[in-house]
């Protein structure tokens, strides 16, 4: 059975999690939550090369025990560590960790005065009012912890997009072998990037229906065939995640490919375009009557009802029929677009390489310049820089950018935002930058109104280039704080201030939807990996996505520009 990078990651964030409650070293907590993070965000397939017995590569903080353990996991799907602490602790209490507010230590005194394990016996506890006298609890503890097991227990599971890419390209490839296949795609809201995926919708063209659905239910990682039919199976991977197949001729597969992609509502008025000229429009094809008269190709579908082809990204019915209708369909950022990164830590702070590795990684990927911009001094946790090291950080960049070659390392520094608005960094200390991002790193909780005016206050400084991860959510694990992102969007007009479109899987941020708001106010938006180690420049395509998605094209990016108009760019903005 296959094993995915992002497998490996989910078993050591279960001994994290156990091992916490155990309340062991912190130590080496850490490190097993940075090496689940190092490898769930890995591209490279690292089942693959154990299986060819080749050598890991060098990981940041992963030495000999964990590549031991990574090894182990590959190799039977298994480790006996987890498999240990799983009989000294209740499996399922790892839950427990996952609401906001219960750390090790609560779950700890939860589980051993009230012998809480579930959700569900915690719900009952809250609900009965058994909570508030445990000490570190109280009434409105209790409340919060009631409401938030209740929101918990509501969602519906989904998937982060660069997790499921990992399932989907390996399951997408294990059906191209066989051959009775003739194309394969992943569609849903997988093709449309959507920032996560609830199940994933492989769409065959084949000759041998039958011999398609015995392929894709034998696939070594189903865990439970759901359904099993004629053209369609429905089955549940061993992570959980549900993958449905369709398998249809190949005159149907540009309709099905359309149908599947969705969305729904885009789908929708485009069967409501067929319909006002006569036609009928569905997974089988485009008919007039009985005769079909298009439906091979995604763009023989548009072309029926007097369209051009219109971009996976786009389908989301905000517009984007009207604008193919009037010639007005924006012409997508690609990756290749990219000239460079604006967003990128070294071992100065909380980063994994040196400035001379990841301006060389960044080199290997066709980038022609980065910016080093190190956490500031307040975030002291990720070790960041006071004005005494940025000044030396200052001095090795020139150094660097007199021996290398082909790249440009830019100065620069992800400066806090405080809570009054001003940034980590005295004024004195950013004159000697070529660019400045600041960023809300803590008070999280405020109210709207605060927030807002915090953010505004900071686009008001004059050093300040680019505002980074807007909202400040991760995905699944924080919510964005509150904010209001219209005000922010005018303000960064007014000012010229760029914001930033985090690539980085868990933030994915801006939304979609600020990216169009930043676009139609004529802001530009900055699509960095906020790199911490050298194959993090990869989580660039995830940011690419969500621009697309966002309308963003070349000429809305930021980093897409040269050197010498993003310098100008970083100038004038900081003369106004």
């Amino acid at each position: 059975m296959p094993v995915h990078n992002a497998d490996i990651a989910r078993v050591f964030e279960a001994i994290a999690d156990l091992l916490d409650i155990q309340e062991a070293n912190p130590f080496r907590v850490r490190a097993y939550r940075n090496a689940a993070r190092t490898v769930g965000e890995l591209q490279l397939d690292l089942a693959a090369l154990v299986a060819k017995g080749a050598p890991l590569p060098k990981l940041p903080g992963i030495g000999a025990d964990l590549s031991a353990k990574i090894r182990e996991i590959a190799a039977s799907g298994k480790c006996a560590l987890l498999e240990r602490l799983q009989r000294e602790l209740p499996p399922a209490i790892t839950e427990l960790l996952h609401i906001p507010g219960l750390g090790p230590k609560r779950v700890r005194t939860l589980w051993h005065e009230l012998e809480i394990q579930t959700l569900e016996q915690l719900a009952r506890a809250a609900h009965d009012g058994r909570i508030r006298g445990l000490t570190g609890f109280g009434p409105k503890t209790e409340a919060r912890v009631l409401q938030a097991v209740r929101q918990q227990q509501s969602k519906a599971t989904r998937f982060k997009l660069a997790v499921a890419a990992q399932y989907a390209q390996s399951y997408a490839s294990w059906l191209r072998q066989s051959p009775c296949v003739a194309q394969v795609e992943v569609a849903g809201s997988f093709r449309r990037m959507r920032e996560t995926v609830g199940d994933l919708d492989i769409l065959v063209a084949g000759g041998d229906a039958g011999a398609v659905i015995e392929r894709f239910t034998g696939y070594g990682e189903v865990a439970q065939v759901v359904s099993s039919g004629s053209t369609r199976a429905a089955v549940r991977l061993r992570s959980g995640l549900g993958v449905d197949l369709r398998v249809v001729p190949q005159q149907s597969y540009g309709a099905a490919l359309h149908y599947f992609t969705g969305s729904k509502a885009h789908n929708i008025a485009i069967r409501k375009l067929g319909q006002a000229r006569g036609l009928k429009i569905n997974e089988y094809g485009v008919f007039r009557g009985t005769q079909r008269i298009a439906g091979e190709t995604e763009e023989s579908v548009y072309r029926s009802v007097g369209l051009p082809f219109i971009l996976p990204e786009l389908r989301e019915d905000r517009g984007e029929i009207e604008a193919a209708r009037e010639g007005r369909l924006p012409r997508l950022v690609e990756a290749g677009d990219l000239r460079g990164d604006l967003h990128v830590h070294t071992q100065w702070s909380d980063g994994h390489g040196s400035i001379a590795q990841m301006a060389q990684a960044a080199l290997r990927r066709g980038l022609q310049y980065i910016a080093i911009t190190e956490h500031s001094r307040r975030l002291a946790v990720a070790h960041g820089l006071d004005p005494v090291r940025l000044l030396q950080q200052g001095r090795e960049i020139e150094r660097i950018n007199r021996e290398l070659a082909g790249i440009t390392v830019l100065k620069g520094i992800e400066a806090d935002i405080l809570e009054d608005g001003s940034l980590d960094m005295p004024e004195s200390a950013l004159k000697g930058l070529e660019i400045v991002i600041g960023a809300v790193h803590s008070r999280f909780d405020l109210s709207r109104a605060r927030q807002t005016e915090r953010v505004l206050a900071a686009l008001e400084r004059p050093r300040l280039h680019i505002l980074a991860h807007p909202t400040g959510r991760l995905i699944g694990v924080r919510e964005p704080y509150d904010i209001d992102m219209a005000a922010v969007i005018r303000k960064a007009a007014e000012k010229g201030v760029a914001l930033e479109l985090n690539a980085h899987p868990e933030r994915l941020d801006l939304l979609d939807t600020h990216c169009r708001m930043a676009k139609d106010a004529g802001v530009p938006v900055a699509v960095n990996s906020d790199a911490h180690s050298e194959r993090e420049f990869d989580n660039l395509r995830f940011g690419i996505g969500q621009a697309r998605r966002g309308w963003i094209e070349a000429a809305d990016c930021l980093n897409a520009r040269p050197l010498d108009e993003l310098r100008r760019w970083l100038t004038a903005r900081t003369s106004r």
